[in-house]
Order: C-alpha cells, then sequence, then structure tokens
C-alpha cells in the first residue's frame, strides 16, 4: 500500500520550530577592518622591499656593473649575547652574493627566485609552506639539465637569507613551515575571522599554525595565570587529558620537541601581550637545556628574530637532577648518558648565557655525576597521572627552586 503523501501547510511550517544551532568551539565571523588594514600595510610594505631588490639588481646590470645582494651572516661568529636583553642577537657581518662569481652566481639566481617567488604569494594574497614554496621556484634551466633547486635543503636557507637581507620577517613574506605543536586552555582567540574557544579543542587541542602574527591570530579573552610549556606531544596529551588547564588555570602548548618558530612566536607574544609567565617542563638532558636556551634567549641562526621570538624570562621548573632522589623514582627512569650526551653539555655551558650561572653549572655537573639522563616520560613510572598530580603541582610551589 502505497504512502500517502501529507503537504505541509504555511501554518504548519511557522508551527515547525527552528532547530537550535548546537555550541561549537568556534565561531565564525568577518575579519575586523583594523586587522585587515594592518595585513594590508604590511603586504605592500613588503613587497616594496623586494621590488626594491629587483630594481637595484636590474640597474646595477643595465649599468654593466657586477649585480650583487648583500647578505648578513647568520652564524656564531657574527652572533653575540646582549647581557642587558638577555637574548642572542645578530652582529653587523655580511657577505657579498654577486652574480658575476661563479661560486656564488648560483645562489644569486636562486635568492632572486625565491624573492620572485614570494612577491607572488603578495600580490595573491595567499601563504605558502617552505617546501611549496621550494616547487613554486623549482624548474629546469632553459636549454640545460640544470635545476634551479635539486633539493628543498638549499631553497630553505635562502629563505632566511631573504629575510635579513630585505630586513623583514618570514610571516611578511608569506611563507611558513610545517605546523608543529598544540595548544588548549583557558584563552579565546580569533584566527581569520573564527572565534576559537581554546578550552573545547578536544583531544587533540588546536595545532598551533607557522603563522601567528597579529594580523591574522588575536587573542579575544584570557583567564589563564601562566603557560606551561611541554617537550612532547605526548606528555602534553597527558595534561590535556587530565584537564590540567582548568584545575591550574593555565595555557597547555608544546613543540614537539625543539620549538618552531610559530610555537615560539606564540609564547613570546602571550607573554608580552597577555602578561603570562611561562614555565617549561623539558627533559633532563642536553637536549632538554638546549630547548630551553632557545625558548629563552633565541637561537644562533635566527639570532635575527630574538626579539619577537625569545622569552628571556622564562623558568625551567624539570625536570631536574635532583628529582631521581627528591621523588623517590626508581632505576627504570635512568637513560645512561653517552659521549654525546658529554660533548654536548660542555659545548652547552660554553655559551656566554649559561657560562658563569652557577645554577646552571651545577645542574649539568649532577647529571654528569650521575652518569644518566631522564626523559619527562619517565615519570610514569610513578603512576599514569603522577606527573599531573603531584610532579608539576609540587614544582609550582617550589618557585625559589627553579632554573632561569
Amino acid at each position: 500500500m502505497a504512502r500517502k503523501k501529507v503537504r505541509r501547510t504555511t501554518a504548519d511550517k511557522k508551527k515547525s520550530p527552528t532547530p537550535k544551532r548546537s555550541s561549537t568551539s568556534s565561531t565564525r565571523r568577518k575579519p575586523d577592518a583594523k586587522s585587515e588594514k594592518a595585513r594590508k600595510k604590511i603586504n605592500d610594505e613588503t613587497s616594496k622591499r623586494i621590488v626594491g631588490l629587483a630594481t637595484n639588481v636590474a640597474a646595477t646590470a643595465k649599468k654593466r656593473k657586477d649585480p650583487e645582494i648583500v647578505v648578513p651572516m647568520r652564524s656564531l661568529s657574527n652572533a653575540s649575547y646582549n647581557k642587558k636583553k638577555r637574548i642572542i642577537e645578530m652582529g653587523d657581518k655580511a657577505i657579498n652574493r654577486n652574480f658575476f662569481d661563479l661560486n656564488r652566481s648560483k645562489t644569486f639566481m636562486q635568492t632572486v627566485l625565491i624573492a620572485s617567488g614570494c612577491k607572488q604569494l603578495i600580490d595573491a594574497d595567499k601563504t605558502s609552506s617552505i617546501r611549496g614554496l621550494y616547487y613554486l621556484s623549482k624548474h629546469s634551466i632553459k636549454g640545460t639539465n640544470e635545476k634551479t633547486f635539486n633539493d628543498q635543503k638549499e631553497s630553505d636557507p635562502i629563505i632566511e637569507d631573504l629575510e635579513v637581507s630585505l630586513e623583514v620577517l618570514r610571516e611578511q613574506l608569506h611563507v611558513f613551515a610545517d605546523s608543529r605543536g598544540s595548544i588548549a586552555g583557558n584563552l579565546t582567540i580569533v584566527s581569520r575571522g573564527d572565534e576559537i574557544d581554546l578550552r573545547r579543542m578536544g583531544a587533540g587541542g588546536m595545532s598551533i599554525p607557522g603563522i601567528v602574527e597579529p594580523d591574522v591570530f588575536q587573542f579575544k579573552k584570557c583567564d589563564a595565570k601562566f603557560i606551561l610549556h611541554v617537550e612532547k606531544g605526548t606528555v602534553w596529551a597527558r595534561f590535556n587529558e587530565d584537564r590540567f588547564w582548568e584545575t591550574h588555570n593555565c595555557i597547555l602548548t608544546h613543540g614537539s620537541g625543539q620549538p618552531p618558530r610559530g610555537v615560539r612566536r606564540l609564547l613570546h607574544r602571550m607573554h608580552n601581550e597577555l602578561k603570562l609567565p611561562v614555565y617549561c617542563l623539558l627533559d633532563n638532558d642536553p637536549w632538554g637545556y638546549y630547548i630551553y636556551s632557545v625558548i629563552k634567549q633565541g637561537s644562533i641562526n635566527l639570532a635575527f628574530e630574538s626579539g619577537r621570538m625569545a622569552v628571556p624570562d622564562a623558568k625551567f621548573i624539570g625536570v631536574r637532577s635532583r628529582d631521581y632522589e627528591e621523588f623517590d623514582l626508581s632505576d627504570d627512569v635512568k637513560i645512561a648518558i653517552d659521549d654525546k650526551d658529554i660533548k654536548r653539555s660542555k659545548q652547552i655551558l660554553a655559551y656566554p648565557w649559561f657560562k658563569g650561572k652557577k645554577p646552571w653549572e651545577k645542574e649539568i655537573a649532577e647529571m654528569l655525576q650521575h652518569g644518566f639522563k631522564m626523559e619527562v616520560e619517565a615519570l610514569l613510572t610513578k603512576s599514569i597521572t603522577f606527573v599531573t598530580d603531584e610532579y608539576v603541582p609540587t614544582k609550582l610551589k617550589q618557585m625559589g627552586k627553579w632554573l632561569d
């Protein structure tokens, strides 16, 4: 028997309740005019600098002179530690990249190609990963089997060269690195018109994008009292699952080991704009110490970025060498140190920002004396939630004992 169709009248439709929109963690809205204006201004200024570089090269060639691009050196020999600012800064040494120098003509050409690719991105108001820019600039030179780039390892340093040459940021060139790291906690942000409550991002939290500049990533509401940055995603997941950010009113971040630029820039912005202290929970080994120094002072290779990435007031709360005895940890936490660890420890102690700091000298000496290192994950040997229920809460009460 066929089902009889029932025609709904206009009156019936009016009576039907409108389905309620389910509450989500993200609300879409138009980007505000102020942010759009700021973004356009940055794009225009960056575009002018690229055009200026190209115009200078063309004008020099027209005069039958050797075109060159001046590139500041990004190396330890051209980096120094500013004790007053407590950050690593780049010096004034530079190299001239000349077109008629056979040893540098290829990198000259590559620099111009990368600049051209960035100009295309800015004109189209699009962004690209560094991998994408590599492919955008890669092609075979007409009439030869020679390629402009044989490998991404050739193009990545050129991007950084272009940053320091033009005195602009990678983000202003519309280029970003792969996203690594997550964030969750008592903070609401607006990203390209999307309002996002970081309390409601589920098990994975929000992935920290490569570009977190104010024109595309704004802070709307913050109730947190501090930022807890942990080294790895595995540890971060433990804190997020236990809703540590809720019970201790904080923001949780991680950078998948050595934090990428987006994570470091975001920590810098939250610290300076939201006035939140940054506490670092990292491994008790030379690599954890180095990660801390990069967050705190900046990196040697990106010394020109330290002023907008480093957090000189960041604190190291653990894992500490003395935790083995203090928290009665078992031998299962021990990872034997090797020659690489010893060599790296000595290198770290020689850095000007570590040298002469007795607490750090004592910390590293104790690790070497123990003959073992420890990972944050090793705290699981006590219990699944030991790190969130006991270890970090205890550390938060020992502020005077933290490493600086």
